[in-house]
């Protein structure tokens, strides 16, 4: 099950789990929370939601923790945790929930070109698997851009039966000073490169530190200090720390608990068995996720470059996972052939043996 349908089914929640953030999270920013602030309790409550998982399921069994280890963990918190976390959210604030999904789609290809650089991946253009795994990324950035930039006609959906009262309190609030063309997508782009540095740093602590649950509590109490020590030295109010705002207290719990502390560790289990680029090409789904809550729960429309944008993505998803598991299988029948091999080179090796034996002069 690992190998089949679990760890999509997995990275499908996580992008859903993900799509929801967007819009929660965007609501408390434009509601007057700091985005530093709401960073800062993210990792607070990843920290205590994961701790006790990491105690119950992991702390008999658990790997030695070597300085290496040590810095890598680190150094994710850094990556994954702090610096992406803080630039996506300092980019949200700026721009829309839309373009941070848009340019979040930018993960696979520097995953991908990250991974090739440190070898963790192959690029294989010669072979049709790694032909599909580039073309699959290509169509996965391509579709997000189309399906960000181009709307073309509406299509007549109606509109959605489902009111969220804060949200239609929440319209029409938000002010066009609060949007910067430049430091909005500038922000996002460096969360996204930062985030496809961690997935690169996950892949080698998985294999060396396979302990999710663990590694990701690490992680998360690690970057606690850190954002809670960039959010002082910005805002350091009584009041804008204050979780008696509903909306800023349920999505600094939503992002804490479901999009760090279960999403981190499900990808952080992903990767050990996938590796990374089969874990960052779900991102593009997030876009498309996001794009249909907002029509079900902001009243936002869907157009026909939302259609095309999502198939696109959708094929080239496809494509990248057949590649992969194409990949996966000639490395199974290398091994066999391998195997198979070896064993008829011991039995004809055998065989000489032998005949040399019984053709040896007796004294």
């Amino acid at each position: 099950m690992a190998t089949g349908l679990l760890p999509l089914f997995l990275m499908v929640l996580v992008q859903l789990t993900y799509a929801g953030m967007n819009i929660t999270s965007k609501l408390a920013i434009e509601s007057g929370t700091n985005p530093l602030i709401l960073v800062a309790y993210r990792q607070i409550f990843a920290t205590l939601s994961i701790a006790p998982f990491a105690y119950w399921l992991e702390w008999k069994t658990l790997p030695r923790m070597t300085k290496r280890v040590m810095l890598q963990i680190l150094l994710c918190s850094l990556t994954g945790v702090t610096g992406n976390q803080i630039l996506y959210f300092v980019g949200l604030k700026y721009s829309t929930a839309t373009i941070a999904c848009a340019l979040s789609n930018l993960l696979p290809a520097f995953t991908f070109i990250l991974a090739i650089i440190f070898r963790q991946e192959n690029l294989k253009i010669k072979k049709m698997d790694g032909q599909a795994k580039v073309i699959g990324t290509i169509l996965c950035v391509g579709g997000a851009l189309l399906l960000s930039f181009y709307h073309g006609k509406t299509i007549g959906l109606g509109n959605s039966s489902i009111h969220w009262r804060y949200a239609e309190k929440m319209e029409g609030t938000s002010s066009s000073t609060n949007t910067n063309l430049l430091l909005g997508p500038l922000a996002l782009i460096g969360s996204t490169l930062i985030w496809a540095g961690w997935f690169i740093i996950q892949a080698d602590l998985s294999k060396k530190f396979p302990a999710p649950y663990t590694s990701t509590g690490c992680m998360c109490f690690m970057a606690s200090f850190q954002c809670v020590f960039i959010a002082l030295c910005f805002d350091h109010s009584v009041s804008a720390w204050s979780l008696r705002d509903a909306m800023r207290l349920s999505a600094a719990l939503y992002a804490g608990i479901l999009c760090t502390g279960l999403a981190y560790c499900l990808m952080s289990w992903a990767i050990e068995r996938k590796g990374p680029l089969y874990v960052s090409v779900f991102t593009p789904l997030q876009l498309v996720l996001t794009a249909i809550l907002s029509w079900a729960l902001l009243q936002e429309k869907l157009f026909v470059g939302t259609a095309v944008g999502s198939l696109l993505i959708i094929v080239g998803l496809y494509s990248v996972l057949w590649g992969k598991s194409k990949e996966v299988v000639n490395k199974k029948e290398g091994i066999e052939v391998t195997v198979k091999e070896a064993i008829t080179n011991n039995e004809r090796d055998a065989k000489v043996d032998l005949e040399l034996q019984s053709h040896k002069p007796s004294n």
